[in-house]
């Protein structure tokens, strides 16, 4: 069991599964079970997973255990969050905001942001991609 570079493939035990495509389709409830069954869930209390990796689209699915951080980032690229179940708290430079399963938030590019689980959590993070650097 080897570990990876990248946080969005933490395990190398992993099948490997298609990234690209023109039509991928995705069972979220057993990936999450087979995020929380691999020894990182185990080891740190949180697992990511890259479901889709476009030229212009990166979807990544993220299991948090209660009390678990992503600190403080931000990224050139618009993103959203999709809460899929427990309860996500987004700290930004002027606000606290709390995600509760089902709730959907959309984070404009360069918005530097942390992410809290409050309880258990799983979430859809899809990211914006793009090669070409954004004209500010």
């Amino acid at each position: 069991m080897t570990k990876t570079s990248s946080a969005a493939e933490s395990w190398a035990g992993r099948e490997p599964h298609p990234l690209t495509g023109t039509a991928l389709t995705f069972d979220l409830a057993a990936e999450v079970e087979a995020l929380k069954r691999e020894p990182t869930w185990d080891q740190s209390g949180h697992n990511a997973k890259t479901l889709v990796k476009h030229a212009d689209v990166r979807v990544v699915l993220i299991a948090l255990r209660k009390g678990a951080r992503m600190q403080e980032h931000k990224t050139d690229q618009c993103v959203t969050l999709h809460a899929l179940s427990g309860r996500l708290r987004l700290r930004l430079p002027a606000e606290t905001i709390e995600l509760p399963t089902g709730t959907l938030m959309a984070l404009a590019h360069t918005v530097v942001h942390d992410v809290e689980a409050v309880e258990e959590s799983v979430f859809l993070l899809t990211l914006g991609w793009s090669k070409q650097p954004r004209v500010r």
